[in-house]
């Protein structure tokens, strides 16, 4: 099987390489890709990956019997429903089931008709009316630009002015277009889960849970990242993951049918885990990162062909196998991450730590010399396994200790008690 994989980052990383591990892909194109992904096939470049016809003509150029999308901006801008029309198998939703995640207000609408657990919220498009509504609330405060924001559209805080700020800022072109309506919603309190499913329109197939690192700094503290590590699995009540696909996932995929969208592709609930039950803070339509580079070493059957499975149908009675061990993924960032991230510097010591750990590519790039220089925000994740959580995590800190570049940062408190 030819397969065409979207995406430039560490989760598409671990995502080709799960494709790729047992041999059945006779080929695997990236695109973009990233010097990682380069280890694992080919890779198209000069096409951005939201220009969907482009995307969906190479995919017909290539003879792609797949194509399997990484992130969210090309699911937003119609990929899926561009190959769809040149009869190009894909996984991932359509444009419309995309706005699960490309409009906070649409999730919202959509969880309230299907009974989904979710924090009462009120959305805005104008900014006063958004201040009134700020006024008569007690904290924590809650604010989110409605639309995609690459993970840094939400602001949690005590502060009601810091909250007006927020507001301001979105309304004020922080996130483009994607603040041009906000959400704000009650605040959930209790620890955090992730919860991936595979979906097939009709049923679908939950993945082993992880938990993620937003914050910045050791113990939650600084500002929310992408994500900044993540380790699985994660010890749960008896239960809960299929309390979760039966209250969560389970009415969203029959309110989505029965508005005529089914949804095909990864779904991810993001959870607290209150008092009173799991409740949604967010869905996102398609993997996690950092948790993918976490969860993904864990499947022992493969990922192909439960994704093959959903791209027919197929998906009920579907079982995945799941290794017992352990994974902690560190994610390494650059210097002036999140907020001005520092790019060009040259990166030392992944040999050495893929001697004993896992290590994806998310912002890596190679100079006019062929070196391995840094590229985004999140360069590198660095996962370790082993029989307990604490050997991971050892094995992760120990790998990530031998690689270098300037003002490199990371957390040293992923999975951590």
């Amino acid at each position: 099987m030819k397969i065409l994989l979207v995406g430039s980052g560490a989760r598409e990383h671990a995502i080709g390489w799960s494709l790729t591990k047992d041999g059945s892909v006779s080929e695997l194109l990236s695109l973009p890709g990233n010097p990682g992904l380069a280890g694992l096939g080919p890779m198209i470049e000069g096409v951005g990956p939201t220009d969907v016809g482009a995307v969906a003509a190479l995919a017909r150029i290539h003879k792609i019997d797949l194509v399997v999308v990484g992130p969210e901006a090309p699911l937003a801008a119609g990929l899926s429903d561009a190959l769809t029309r040149l009869g190009i198998p894909v996984f991932g939703p359509t444009r419309y089931a995309a706005r699960l995640e490309s409009s906070k207000s649409f999730a919202k609408e959509v969880m309230k008709r299907a009974g989904v657990p979710t924090p009462s919220y009120e959305a805005f498009e104008d900014p006063e009316a958004a201040r009134s509504h700020l006024a008569q609330l007690e904290g924590p405060f809650v604010v989110k630009a409605d639309g995609l924001a690459a993970g840094k559209g939400v602001l949690v805080t005590d502060s009601r002015s810091e909250a007006v700020r927020w507001v301001d800022h979105c309304f004020g072109g922080g996130f483009d277009e994607a603040g041009s309506r906000v959400v704000v919603e009650a605040h959930a309190s209790g620890p955090e889960l992730s919860v991936f499913a595979i979906c097939d329109g009709e049923h679908s197939l939950t993945l082993d849970p992880a938990r993620d690192y937003k914050r910045l700094l050791e113990d939650d503290r600084g500002p929310n990242t992408g994500g900044m590590g993540s380790y699985s699995p994660v010890a749960l009540p008896v239960g809960l993951v299929g309390e979760v696909e039966r209250t969560v996932i389970a009415p969203t995929l029959a309110q989505m049918a029965s508005d005529g969208h089914p949804f095909q592709g990864f779904l991810y609930a993001g959870l607290v885990l209150t008092d009173d039950g799991p409740t949604v803070i967010e869905f996102n339509v398609r993997l996690g990162d950092p948790e993918t580079q976490a969860v993904l070493p864990r499947l022992r059957s493969g990922l192909l062909p439960l994704i093959e499975a959903a791209v027919n149908g197929r998906l009920s009675g579907v079982e995945p196998q799941w290794d017992p061990m352990a994974a902690v993924n560190v994610v390494l960032a650059s210097r002036g991450y999140p907020e001005a991230p520092k790019v060009g510097d040259r990166i030392s010591g992944i040999a050495a730590a893929e001697s004993t750990a896992l290590v994806f590519h998310g912002g890596t790039a190679t100079n006019d010399k062929g070196q391995l220089i840094t590229k985004g925000g999140r360069v590198l994740s660095v996962v370790g396994t082993g029989p307990t959580v604490e050997a991971a995590r050892s094995t992760a800190y120990g790998a990530a200790a031998s690689i270098h570049w300037p003002g490199m940062q990371f957390r040293r408190d992923i999975a951590a008690g």
